[in-house]
């Protein structure tokens, strides 16, 4: 018995040396800011490249989760492609990743705006969109228009993606872009587009937003908790915008922490926020009004973060957004910063 533990412990040992030696990967989460063409883009795409893609560069990332990719129509063709995203991805290592997206209502093209996109130098051998699959569109009766109700739809879709890796194992990732948290128009209570017209009015309409932010959640969790319940030793990535610090709402349903579930047994289920190891100081993805944020997020279950080594966030460049748009005339770049995170080969 004692001879069979030497070699199990020699094993394991053995293991995490070629693990460490291997080739580390790397997974980043991008929100690019309505990536689009004029005329509908303000700013020229040249302009957008060179700002975004010595960003994307810097990554250097193997899999590459991104946000607000606009669809735009060729002549000749019925459905919106990603024109945008192939002219910013030309002459990079990301032009020959395999690729996926969040589409349209016909599911042959994509949407005009806000996509999804999911790259990745490994096959993706299986993807899909989430969208009220877990949960229903919900009425909500509202008091502007007077007992008027309304379906609440989620914003955007979630993008799942199951990924092969060189050694044979397999990897889920989850792109997600929550709701931002502002208030959902709500008819006859706006006077211009940034101007309410009563605080009854707006109250009900940052509710709504909240109601749609946190569904987006709650519709995420349960969609983890299926893979999970089939296997818990799975490997889970969840990147993105969520529009939410790590004390808000939406990415508490997301981590289910086992201070919030109470159930010690329940443990393998949290998923952990990678950018808690980042310093204080550092911690942003976005600055508001001088008053820097992390909403873009890593998130991993128990499993993957066995190989979880280092993340970074890239904002060195960043501008408050609140301000840019006062004093910068169309400004070219993204107000928000690029996370990316580095785990160890899964040897």
């Amino acid at each position: 018995m004692a001879r069979r533990l030497v070699d199990q412990s020699k094993e394991i040992f053995n293991k995490n040396l070629i693990r460490v030696s291997s080739k580390n990967m790397r997974i980043a989460t991008f929100n690019l800011e309505s990536l689009d063409l004029e005329p509908k883009a303000k700013v020229p795409i040249d302009l957008r490249i060179e700002m975004l893609r010595p960003q994307l560069l810097r990554l250097n990332c193997d899999i590459l989760c991104l946000q607000e990719v606009n669809g735009q129509k060729l002549t000749g063709c019925v459905n919106r492609q990603l024109v945008a995203l192939d002219m910013l991805l030309e002459n990079t290592p990301y032009s020959t990743y395999y690729r996926i997206s969040t589409g349209d209502k016909s599911g042959e093209g994509v949407s005009d705006i806000h996509n999804l996109v999911i790259l990745s130098q490994f096959p993706i051998v299986e993807h899909k969109e989430i969208f009220h699959e877990f949960l229903k569109p919900q009425k909500v009766k509202l008091s502007w228009p007077a007992n008027k109700a309304q379906i609440i739809k989620w914003d955007r879709p979630i993008l799942h993606a199951k990924i092969k890796l060189e050694n044979d194992q397999y990897l889920h990732v989850f792109n997600v872009h929550f709701r931002a948290p502002l208030a959902t128009p709500i008819v006859g209570q706006k006077l211009s587009p940034f101007v309410w017209k009563s605080v009854s009015g707006w109250a009900e309409g940052y509710y709504l937003a909240e109601l749609k932010r946190s569904g987006q959640a709650l519709e995420l969790r349960l969609a983890l908790e299926g893979l999970l319940l089939q296997n818990n030793q799975q490997q889970i990535i969840v990147c993105g915008d969520f529009n939410a610090e790590d004390h808000d709402a939406a990415l508490k349903i997301v981590i289910a922490s086992e201070e919030d579930t109470g159930n010690g047994a329940l443990a393998n289920h949290v998923f952990t926020l990678l950018d808690r190891s980042i310093s204080v100081d550092r911690r942003y993805s976005i600055l508001h009004h001088a008053r820097p944020q992390m909403v873009d997020h890593i998130l991993v279950n128990r499993s993957m973060l066995s190989y979880f080594k280092d993340i970074e966030v890239h904002n060195e460049t960043l501008a408050d957004e609140l301000l840019a748009f006062s004093k910068i005339d169309r400004p070219p770049d993204s107000f928000h910063a690029p996370v990316v995170a580095e785990f160890t080969s899964f040897n």
